[in-house]
């Protein structure tokens, strides 16, 4: 079993931000294999079912972004699952819009998720697919740009990065962590997005 942990924000008011790509990449896969999300379990929603022949947990954290580990570390441990069968799926803005980016570790970056994630798990060893979602402006802040929306010159470009981030979740379960970075991280420009 797999546990797909996408981070963000509950509450409508931040759904469509930078912040939640996550939930909207774990939304997508619940909406595309018909798993809803509707179980409630230690500060989470989740939904269980299958990607391919292998078994998944699709889950949304609910206690904010800053103590998504709280959540995270919960249900690995409920569900008898270790860091290694966890993939989290985050806003990154290192990389620039549309870029995708998976690892098998690493530091938090300056992602709080992440970073309580790390905390609360005592390592870095775990999955991670980073979505890319642009540097912000000069000038702006950076929690002020991660909590605004995309504009809609974006949202056609982001709909689409979603599909593909799908994808990659779905490579990453059902043929392993080592074809899945092959094909997310191409170095061809795309990047993924047409393969």
């Amino acid at each position: 079993m797999k546990l797909i942990a996408g981070l963000g924000n509950p509450g409508t008011s931040y759904a469509l931000t930078r912040h939640n790509v996550g939930f909207r990449v774990v939304e997508l896969l619940a909406g595309q294999r018909r798993i809803p999300i509707n179980r409630y379990l230690l500060r989470a929603l989740y939904g269980r079912g299958r990607l391919g022949p292998e078994e998944v947990l699709l889950v949304k954290p609910l206690t904010y972004m800053n103590r998504s580990g709280d959540a995270i570390a919960a249900l690995l441990w409920h569900f008898g699952l270790g860091p290694g069968d966890l993939l989290v799926v985050y806003d990154d803005v290192a990389l620039p819009l549309g870029r995708l980016r998976l690892r098998g570790r690493g530091s938090a970056g300056g992602h709080k998720g992440i970073a309580s994630i790390i905390d609360r798990l005592g390592t870095e060893e775990f999955p991670r697919l980073r979505f890319g979602v642009g540097a912000p402006p000069p000038g702006m802040d950076l929690p002020d740009y991660v909590l605004s929306q995309f504009p809609p010159s974006e949202e056609e470009e982001v709909e689409r990065i979603l599909e593909k981030a799908g994808q990659a979740v779905e490579l990453f379960v059902t043929q392993g962590m080592e074809a899945a970075m092959n094909r997310v991280n191409a170095p061809a420009p795309e990047n993924f997005r047409d393969n």
